[in-house]
């Protein structure tokens, strides 16, 4: 018996003070997924590849938004959001206390501005998205003094695109076949 107290004695404190004093969780743990707004540029590629559909993206083209929604209540912590990003916008913290007492309070929101067709006016993608593909496409090109031209080339949502495309293809083939008929 005297033994046994030793032994006891000498292992010390086995468990933690928690919930009264903070716990300390290892290092990868996966916690609340959280999101950077302003890193975020609402590709949608982590909606897309959340297995619990926690993850969802709503576009609403008459108040020209596109919100993202997080419904903590559904997500698994996979961290699959995580790992597709682009830009890091999007990571899994260390916390866990989640309990809420109201539902509403396990959605989390963001909403991002729609870029509008300099040509039809229709909003087709984020703002942020289009700034990004014209920033990377301007570096790719290393010709800064493109980045007028790419920017206004990036305005152009793809339904006027494919229609110029169309239209100068079409124009093309005319005068092909008037060069072939003299």
């Amino acid at each position: 018996m005297l033994k046994l107290l030793k032994t006891i004695l000498r292992a010390g404190e086995v468990t933690v003070k928690y919930p009264f004093a903070p716990l300390e969780v290892c290092p990868g743990f996966r916690g609340k997924p959280e999101l950077d707004p302003q890193q975020c540029i609402a590709c949608g590629a982590c909606t897309t590849a959340c297995p619990a559909n926690a993850l969802t993206m709503e576009t609403l083209a008459d108040e020209n938004s596109r919100t993202w929604q997080l419904f903590i209540g559904r997500c698994i912590y996979c961290g699959r959001c995580e790992e597709v990003c682009p830009t890091r916008a999007i990571h899994l913290s260390e916390e866990f206390e989640l309990a809420v007492t109201n539902k509403a309070d396990l959605y989390v929101r963001a909403t991002f501005r729609l870029q509008h067709c300099s040509r039809c006016g229709v909003p087709f993608a984020p703002e942020k998205s289009v700034a990004l593909a014209v920033e990377l496409l301007t570096l790719n090109q290393n010709a800064p003094e493109l980045a007028d031209t790419l920017r206004a080339q990036a305005s152009i949502c793809p339904a006027c695109r494919r229609r110029d495309a169309l239209e100068h293809r079409g124009s093309v083939n005319v005068h092909y076949y008037l060069e072939e008929q003299a």
